[in-house]
């Protein structure tokens, strides 16, 4: 009887799972589909001069009579709080060494045309809850953006573009030697283009210092936010068979083996648009000192100027 029983109470569970299992798969499936929109990575900027590097490419900043704790934020190198300001709109605030060099690179990827976050640096501020802290960057999260999956360097729609590479040189340009696919986001942005996929880098934050050569001393060679490490750094060792060859020593050096002259000047000419003001702007949004700021503005001017006299032809890349 009780073999009877087991073996019927058996049959029904299959049976039931069975019926089930079209549904638990269509459920499943559901969940791997891809959200529908445009990708965008860049998008042609128009007239470079004219943007507002001090402002970036946000509208309205927070407005900090009062910032409240909403819940704390993990992974990364920083600290970083979810907070909801005076007018009831919420940020994520970056706390520490990334802040500056996050609010700057932000600016000047955005001027010539890439998509990118929202952010401003804010010297002094308080949150309510958690104490007051020096050099804050807070990062837009808007209603009508959704955040979805990272995206691969390796894998996505731009592969082989001049865009994705020019991407590519803004990271040797900038210094940034985090580059790995977690600090990569894709934003649904919802507007009066229809739905776009804007793919970004979500993590700028190790960035304007000095990316290292010597992989085995990489915790003593990389540095981030240190403007005299940046201003001493090289950035273009040499061309050799129309490919161009940075010094490097960051993640995914790989990355940047295939750069050709004409990729790298496509961004360098983009980017030699902009005035010595524009350039300082970025840096003083992010509340550099006047030191800081020269220090950095030149080198980055400097490496443009590399890059719009790359040649085709074989040549050792030296410090200005």
């Amino acid at each position: 009887m009780i073999r009877r029983i087991a073996g019927i109470s058996l049959l029904t569970f299959l049976v039931l799972t069975s019926a089930a299992a079209p549904e638990m798969l269509a459920a499943k499936d559901k969940k791997k589909e891809k959200p529908e929109g445009t990708p965008v990575l860049w998008r042609r900027p128009g007239d470079i001069r004219s943007r507002n590097l001090r402002v970036g490419p946000g509208r309205a900043k927070p407005n900090l009579r009062r910032v409240t704790f909403v819940e704390e934020q993990t992974g990364g190198y920083s600290k970083k709080y979810r907070v909801r300001d005076q007018s009831g709109r919420e940020w994520v605030a970056k706390i520490g060494k990334e802040a500056q060099p996050e609010t700057a690179a932000v600016r000047l990827l955005w001027a010539v045309g890439y998509q990118t976050e929202i952010n401003y640096l804010e010297p002094n501020v308080e949150i309510v809850g958690k104490g007051r802290f020096q050099n804050v960057r807070f990062e837009a999260r808007p209603k009508n953006v959704k955040r979805l999956d990272e995206w691969k360097w390796t894998e996505n729609p731009f592969v082989g573009s001049r865009e994705l590479q020019g991407l590519k040189v803004m990271m040797a340009l900038i210094n940034n030697w985090d580059i790995k696919d977690s600090n990569n986001q894709v934003l649904m942005v919802s507007g009066t283009r229809g739905n776009e996929l804007h793919y970004i880098i979500s993590d700028l934050g190790a960035t304007f210092g000095k990316s290292g050569k010597t992989p085995i001393l990489w915790r003593i060679t990389r540095s981030r936010n240190a403007p005299e490490k940046y201003a001493e750094a090289e950035f273009v060792d040499e061309v050799e068979n129309n490919r161009v060859s940075f010094h490097y020593g960051g993640k995914r050096s790989s990355l940047f083996e295939d750069i050709t002259v004409d990729q790298a000047k496509w961004i360098g000419n983009l980017l030699s648009q902009l005035s010595n003001q524009q350039i300082r702007d970025a840096f003083l949004a992010a509340n550099y000192s006047p030191s800081e700021v020269g220090l950095l503005a030149n080198e980055f001017r400097g490496r443009i100027y590399e890059l719009i006299r790359l040649r085709s032809d074989r040549q050792v890349g030296s410090k200005r």
